[in-house]
């Protein structure tokens, strides 16, 4: 017997074996073929500790031994020493130390198991990291030893805190005695923020909502109706059950445009839509809520619900904010005269131009729409668009108010003082045949068989013309002259 067997049994330590390369736990032939090949470590506080270098693996793992993680180390192994039996495992947790072997929905059977070659491995998550307990020979001694560490009692005081699973009868009870709603759901489980997450697990259904603009898991559940049960004590249930219960009873259209006048909203028109109001598509025909609203929210399609009537779905847009916006918008439309009346009021001119709308840079683009014309400019040598409106003066007046149509003006406006034609600006054209230009001072309508006025310092002249008739002496006709 070598010297350090010899030592270890003085002081009455085990060198544990173990299949690597250096035969020992905790010993790692780090540099072979020099003078201390072997390294001696542990793990202590989540860290690889280095003990130091040896000429043997004996020496190195007594270096180990010697160590409070090898004296565990070595307990452990000790009180593992005889493998147990299923049925022996079960008996020491419950009889002798009073412990439960945590069920979970894995390979093994067991809470913080997995099957690797035959063996059990038992393993709890401790201080963020995942910490190997030990290979057994079946599940149970495998969950015996995870429910003697630290973690596996705690998370079996958790489970006994935990109320006892509800069949789906008892979760409908419940939410009547809590007087909330098990609000349903078009999808495989059948109820709001109720998913079928793990089919054939003991509980396959997860409960989740959207908070905050994530998915937030609220737990996994053994039945559909508990996990909606889950979902309506959250405040996203909540809020989504008040909704669903306002909206219980549909409208009709009367009774959805007279609730809008009792809140003062607008339900918004649109001539580009099937269902004739703006945020309201029909995307369901035939279905018992055909017609969806939705409004754009940050770059995205928002949905906003389904709705009986095409109004009903236009109400619920006009009490979005995104709705409030666009009736704002569209109550400052202006009329012609109004228009006009504007332009005058801020020194302004409508700059008149011989196209389809009469006015400079106002072009008739959607034909029918409830803003077909308009209005844009060149500035940088690019067309600017301003926008669109409801008559082709409010479009003219917002031409008037940029710096191009301000410049026009100034340019017609000198053009005319000057008498002369003004250049044409960008847009405009010659006017049509047919038209009169207006008369200029003093001028006035010639008419057939009527002699204007003489101007007083006016004559008349008299010519006299004799005519002379010239003969020829060869007999050709005779010519006359005029003098």
């Amino acid at each position: 017997m070598s010297s350090v067997l010899q030592q270890a049994q003085a002081e009455k330590l085990t060198l544990l074996a173990a299949d690597n390369k250096a035969g020992y736990f905790g010993v790692h032939l780090a540099k072979p073929g020099q003078p201390k090949p072997y390294q001696a470590w542990v793990w202590r506080g989540g860290k690889t500790v280095f003990l130091g270098y040896f000429a043997t693996a004996e020496e190195a793992a007594l270096c180990v031994g010697r160590t409070p993680e090898g004296r565990a180390a070595a307990a452990e192994r000790a009180a593992a020493a005889v493998p147990l039996t299923i049925e022996e495992a079960r008996q020491q947790a419950q009889q002798a130390e009073k412990l439960k072997l945590l069920r979970a929905d894995n390979s093994s059977g067991y809470f913080d198991q997995r099957v690797l070659s035959n063996l059990y491995k038992a393993q709890v998550w401790r201080g963020g990291q995942m910490v190997s307990l030990g290979c057994f020979a079946t599940a149970e001694e495998a969950a015996l030893c995870v429910v003697r560490s630290q973690e596996g009692r705690a998370a079996a005081a958790e489970r006994a805190a935990a109320p006892a699973p509800l069949t789906s009868e008892e979760a409908r009870q419940q939410a009547q005695v809590e007087k909330l709603t098990l609000l349903v759901a078009e999808n495989k489980a059948g109820y709001f923020g109720v998913k079928l997450g793990n089919p054939g697990q003991s509980k396959p259904y997860q409960a989740q909502v959207s908070r905050g603009g994530k998915d937030v898991h609220l737990g996994v559940f053994a039945t559909a109706e508990e996990a909606a049960l889950c979902v309506a004590r959250s405040p996203e249930g909540q809020a989504a059950a008040a909704v669903r219960t306002a909206a219980a009873t549909p409208l009709t259209s009367e009774e959805a445009r007279q609730q809008a006048q009792a809140e003062k909203l607008t339900l918004l028109v649109a001539d580009n839509s099937r269902t004739g109001f703006f945020g309201v598509s029909l995307p369901k025909p035939g279905q018992p809520k055909p017609y969806q609203a939705r409004v754009k929210r940050g770059g995205k399609d928002v949905h906003l619900g389904c709705f009986v009537t095409a109004a009903e779905a236009a109400l619920c847009v006009a009490r979005s904010p995104e709705g409030r916006a666009v009736a704002a918008e569209r109550a400052a439309v202006l009329t012609s005269e109004e228009a006009r009346q504007q332009a005058q009021a801020k020194k302004l001119t409508l700059l008149v131009a011989e196209n389809s709308t009469g006015y400079f840079g106002v072009h008739l683009n959607k034909h029918g729409q409830s803003k077909p014309y308009q209005a844009r400019v060149r500035h940088g040598g690019k067309m600017v668009f301003l926008g669109c409106f409801a008559t082709a003066e409010e479009a003219a007046l917002c031409v008037a108010r940029t710096p191009e149509g301000r410049a026009a003006a100034r340019r017609s406006a000198v053009a005319e003082g000057q008498g002369t034609l003004p250049a044409a600006p960008s847009g405009a054209s010659l006017k049509e045949e047919g038209t009169v230009p207006p008369m200029p001072p003093g001028a006035f309508v010639k008419g057939e068989g009527v002699v204007p006025p003489m101007p007083p310092d006016a004559f008349v002249k008299v010519e006299v013309v004799v005519k002379e008739e010239e003969g020829s002496t060869d007999g050709r006709p005779k010519r006359q002259r005029t003098k």
